[in-house]
């Protein structure tokens, strides 16, 4: 079974009301002490700015900040802020077509990605993420533009989070190419797949530009394993997605993306292929 979501003209998701409450609660409590935000951000090990984005809802707040917000507060306020804390909505900057498959991947024993329009979002750096929002259309406002990145940044914990979990990338050569956002985005992009790179649970394969036989002329593909063995595909179009459920469709995308592996560089290959991108910017 395929199961289709179109996310129609809702597809950008609206700034989340349990982070505008954190955000409200923090700094309810921060004017409480008598802290402005200027005096709060080095106590809590964290800049200013970057408080201020948490406390207008525009960014999920650090794990260890409750910790930290205690020591400089109070034990009540602590326990007000976890509190708080237990009502985020962690995917409420993703796409409402996208949220099933994120699901998917947060209990995924294995996770095959295969792209051919966009690095894939595990593997993105800031100011790559960065460069693809600040170029959507119809445009985004800041607002919308901060919560999907930090929506996007929470997600890429699990390459850290799930350390038993295979992640595997295949990526078209001509990704990295095309130097989005400009040079520095992509000396960035090139110096985070590099570091990604060296994780036990992470293989990051690029597709040569030029490859005569080659199985992804059908289009980007995403692959799971669930916890009991089982395996689902997923796919996406323009503001919408598919999720494949059906054996026989999934067992037909497991053995295109066997055979894109195979074609692609090895991990080796790929390594030395991004160190001549990076020495040549």
């Amino acid at each position: 079974m395929s199961v289709d979501h179109n996310g129609g003209a809702n597809h950008e998701p609206e700034l989340s009301d349990s982070l505008r409450t954190f955000g409200a609660v923090l700094k309810a409590l921060r004017d409480e002490a008598g802290l402005t935000q200027e005096e709060f951000g080095p106590q809590v090990r964290y800049s200013a700015h970057y408080n201020a984005k948490i406390e207008q809802g525009k960014r999920f707040p650090p794990k260890d900040l409750v910790g930290r917000a205690e020591t400089v507060l109070d034990p009540i306020a602590g326990r007000v802020l976890g509190a708080a804390t237990r009502t985020l909505t962690r995917k409420a900057g993703l796409a409402s077509w996208f949220r099933p498959w994120a699901g998917i991947e947060e209990d995924a024993v294995s996770l095959y990605t295969y792209e051919c329009r966009a690095i894939p979002g595990l593997l993105q750096p800031e100011p790559y993420i960065r460069a693809i929002f600040d170029r959507r259309l119809p445009p985004l406002s800041e607002g919308q533009i901060e919560q999907q990145v930090a929506a996007r940044l929470e997600r890429q914990q699990l390459l850290s989070n799930r350390p038993n979990t295979a992640f595997s990338f295949v990526i078209e050569q001509a990704l990295l190419e095309r130097r989005m956002g400009g040079t520095e985005v992509t000396r960035s992009l090139l110096d985070h797949l590099l570091d990604q790179g060296q994780r036990r649970n992470v293989e990051i394969q690029v597709m040569p530009l030029r490859q005569e036989d080659h199985a992804g002329i059908d289009g980007l593909m995403y692959l799971a394993e669930t916890p009991h063995h089982d395996w689902l595909g997923y796919s996406e179009g323009q503001q919408s997605s598919i999720l494949i459920t059906d054996s026989k469709d999934v067992s037909a995308m497991l053995q295109r993306y066997g055979k894109l592996r195979s074609h692609a560089l090895g991990r080796e290959a790929t390594v030395r292929l991004l160190e001549q991108m990076r020495g040549a910017l």
